[in-house]
């Protein structure tokens, strides 16, 4: 056995002397903590899909309440046998009334703290919802949009990311083009992912997705509104390539979003496929270049 192995049994962490540190527990073996001799580290490890309920800024009333589906993981030392699985939820109650993006680094450090580990990951899963207005009755609707916020701690520093899923309307420029009327037009959902320097409103980052698009969706429409809406898009054909670079084009214009991923999925009408685009840029990789440039 080599000396690493020698040195975490001599500190009481083979299978004898392991004590769990829960109050109360006594004299119980901590299984966990025991000596694994198999070295094979296990990069994450932990709980997945905890319902819970989290705040999030919301630019019309300061926050909103919403319900999040949590993942909590840490790296596993190759010498251990397993992790505390109820120290996460034990963290993840300490953060209960201040969970955001602005706390997520402080409950990662808790993470490797209490779980003695070198890396630790959270992905955070809710829906945000937007108070949408019809364009020409005014109806007032809820919008639901998917949102990812997740962070991971290690070594090499912080990293945090927010993905936000859009649905949008595509009008298809080639259908409009051979056609002698109408278009096919179809629902599609833009994923953006960003990592970012400062705070921003989630809203913004919906607004630019759906001024990418043909047309945005609502929840409520009326006729009138209808007929607006079907109309903007006829007169604003997008394929999801179109999509995709319009959202890269609006998002390299702020130097606020240093990395993002665009993708893009039309839920075709016609085809029984989707259409698919996906692209990912750095801040370092500069603005889009002009036809003068290629």
């Amino acid at each position: 056995m080599d000396s690493q192995a020698n040195v975490l049994q001599a500190a009481g962490r083979d299978a004898g002397a392991a004590l769990d540190d829960g109050a109360g527990c006594g004299q119980i073996a901590d299984v966990q903590n025991q000596l694994d001799e198999r070295r094979i580290k296990i990069d994450k490890v932990g709980v997945k899909n905890i319902r819970y309920p989290i705040s999030v800024k919301d630019r019309a009333n300061g926050s909103q309440r919403t319900v999040a589906s949590v993942n909590m993981y840490v790296e596993l030392p190759h010498h251990h046998k397993g992790t505390h699985m109820s120290r996460f939820i034990e963290i993840l109650s300490a953060h209960r009334h201040s969970i955001s993006s602005s706390t997520v680094p402080a409950i990662l450090t808790d993470m490797q703290n209490r779980l003695n580990a070198a890396a630790a990951h959270l992905e955070l899963s809710f829906p945000f919802f937007v108070e949408k207005v019809a364009p020409v009755t005014k109806a007032v609707g809820l919008m639901e949009y998917g949102c990812v916020l997740a962070g991971s701690q290690s070594a090499s520093g912080p990293d945090l990311t927010v993905c936000v899923a859009v649905p949008v309307t595509t009008l298809c420029p080639c259908s409009r083009d051979i056609s002698r009327y109408g278009a096919h037009n179809q629902r599609g959902e833009v994923r953006v992912t960003v990592r970012f320097d400062r705070f921003f409103w989630m809203e913004d980052l919906i607004r630019l997705v759906e001024t990418s698009a043909s047309s945005e969706v609502y929840s409520l429409l009326k006729r009138a509104d209808e007929k607006i809406v079907t109309e903007r898009a006829y007169e604003n054909p997008r394929f999801v390539e179109d999509v995709v670079r319009e959202v890269a084009v609006k998002l390299l214009a702020d130097p606020n979003y240093t990395w993002f991923s665009v993708a893009a999925e039309n839920f075709e009408s016609i085809h029984n496929h989707s259409a698919y685009a996906f692209l990912e840029s750095r801040r370092s990789d500069g603005p889009p270049k002009g036809p003068a440039d290629l």
